[in-house]
């Protein structure tokens, strides 16, 4: 039995894309990036590009998205300004991602093939940063001498 499909957010589509529009201008800012917050709002952002590695849009979301309380991501998408469309996240992007929502859902895809995964289908197998968080912290050897 497969697994029924994520369903695809259009409106979290559209938002991201407006902000790629209306805010993404020149070489700064490249990409536009919206989440949809568990309680259903939506959260948007742009890249900061820079030759140093700046962060991207779904970095610069996470951080916004904290400064507005929302603490809880359910899915997320980029969108490259100039009509790119739809753009997946970088390694870097995937990794924080999952660190920081191990439940996300990522819209990836182009065109009519745009479609839902989990991060953990963007990153299998992955090392979860926060699993050394969980791990009990352990009493130090004593000594038998």
């Amino acid at each position: 039995m497969t697994p029924l499909p994520h369903p695809v957010d259009h409106e979290l589509i559209q938002a991201a894309a407006h902000v790629a529009r209306t805010r993404c201008r020149g070489d700064n800012h490249t990409m536009a990036a919206a989440a949809r917050a568990r309680d259903g709002r939506i959260v948007t952002a742009v890249n900061a590009y820079h030759f140093t590695g700046g962060p991207c849009a779904e970095l610069v979301l996470v951080g916004t998205a904290a400064a507005q309380g929302a603490y809880d991501l359910d899915v997320i998408v980029a969108v490259g300004d100039r009509g790119r469309g739809v753009v997946p996240p970088c390694g870097r992007c995937r990794q924080v991602l999952l660190d920081y929502f191990p439940g996300l859902k990522v819209i990836v895809g182009t065109g009519d093939r745009v479609r839902t995964v989990l991060i953990t289908d963007l990153l299998p197998e992955s090392y979860v940063w926060a699993d050394h968080q969980l791990e009990t912290e352990k009493p130090p050897p004593h000594s038998t001498g």
